[in-house]
């Protein structure tokens, strides 16, 4: 008798053990995936995090740039499909030239004539889109391995990725940390924190340059979405895309967006700034009323699949870029070619060319200060 008790007290235990861990798992979310994906040409390993959520979106994160390397989001029906441009393996990341999916930095996007001053010194970077310096230069953080640690919630699954960046990287003056976090909330928001600190006075600009098509990416060009931008003005650029300085009105021009239009509705028209950039590559000044926190950027629709996209954030600008320099050349997911204007960027950020226009909001970060910016893209779909 005593020994069928004992047996039936070690079942026992055993199967409460096995229950708690099954709800444990039922009521906890999983744990983010790691997956393997390739080394450097220097032979470094690059790993994939695959993170998702109840509802079925799922985003992909390389620490190769700490780059988006997919993110699938439903459409109206339920359908899921991948919306970001990229390859399907790390080889066409190590030889791009579109920055897809990348954390641009230290300064996204462009300083005129790859020259800043600060501090009465002048700093030169390296001259990588003609005679200007873009995205960081030759060997910015797209082209950088991050170290990622998952720092999921029982909310929502996240993301860190963290990459040291010496004094002297690429010109930049200063030790600085930068963070990355990446969280994928329940209700089908990207959230992207970004932070840094600094040993030394230095300038910083960090924007993730991820393309989107809310059709699917691969499928046709973003023509017929329809944009709106919460701006009133524009910074005007020269045509080598560096801003003028002045901040322009954007009531009567092809750059009003402050309702919704089609992206291709005005892109051909007999513009100079439309010229300059080939289309839409400009810089616009949100509309925050002094006010801090998280503001809307743009929100984008596409009627085909119903697909929306909000973009929210605590920068004093976003860059739209409407994919002019795609052209058939690169070949992406499952080799197909991204055509002309295939993809569009919302770029949150600092002005372009800050360092060098004093009427510009000040991308300057100072030992004891903390960076910290966050831009929310939240999906839905009717």
């Amino acid at each position: 008798m005593k020994y069928h008790s004992a047996a039936f007290a070690i079942v026992m235990s055993v199967a409460l053990v096995f229950i708690m861990g099954a709800l444990q798992t039922a009521e906890g979310k999983p744990r983010i995936k790691k997956l393997p994906f390739g080394k450097t040409a220097d032979g470094v390993d690059v790993s994939l995090y695959v993170l998702t959520n109840k509802r079925g979106a799922e985003i992909s994160i390389m620490t190769y740039g700490a780059r988006v390397v997919s993110l699938k989001m439903p459409d109206r029906d339920g359908k899921f499909a991948d919306i970001v441009l990229g390859y399907d393996n790390l080889d066409g990341y190590l030889h791009d030239t579109a920055y897809f999916g990348a954390i641009a930095g230290r300064y996204a996007n462009r300083i005129a004539h790859a020259k800043f001053e600060l501090d009465g010194k002048t700093y030169t970077l390296p001259q990588n889109d003609g005679q200007n310096s873009l995205h960081g230069g030759t060997q910015g953080f797209d082209k950088r391995v991050w170290t990622a640690k998952d720092v999921s919630t029982p909310a929502a699954e996240a993301l860190e990725l963290t990459y040291l960046s010496k004094d002297g990287e690429e010109g930049y003056p200063g030790n600085l940390t930068a963070r990355v976090v990446y969280t994928l909330t329940e209700t089908d928001e990207l959230r992207i924190d970004y932070s840094a600190t600094t040993d030394k006075d230095t300038v910083l600009n960090i924007t993730n340059h991820s393309y989107f098509n809310l059709a699917g990416e691969g499928n046709g060009d973003i023509l017929g979405e329809e944009m709106e931008i919460n701006a009133d003005q524009f910074t005007p650029i020269d045509s080598t895309f560096i801003p003028t300085g002045k901040l322009e009105n954007v009531a009567g021009t092809p750059f009003d967006f402050r309702k919704p239009a089609p992206i291709g509705s005005r892109i051909d028209d007999d513009n100079e700034q439309l010229k300059f950039g080939k289309g839409y590559d400009h810089n616009f000044v949100l509309n925050r009323d002094h006010k801090p926190g998280l503001v809307l950027a743009a929100r984008v629709y596409d009627k085909k699949s119903g697909r929306e996209l909000e973009v929210l954030t605590t920068q004093p600008g976003v860059q739209f870029y409407s994919g002019n320099f795609l052209d058939g050349s690169i070949h992406g997911k499952g080799g197909v070619a991204y055509g002309h204007r295939f993809g569009f960027c919302l770029e949150t950020q600092h002005y372009p060319d800050s360092p060098n226009h004093a009427n510009f909001p000040s991308a300057e970060l100072k030992p004891g200060q903390r960076y910290h910016q966050v831009t929310v893209f939240k999906f839905s779909a009717h």
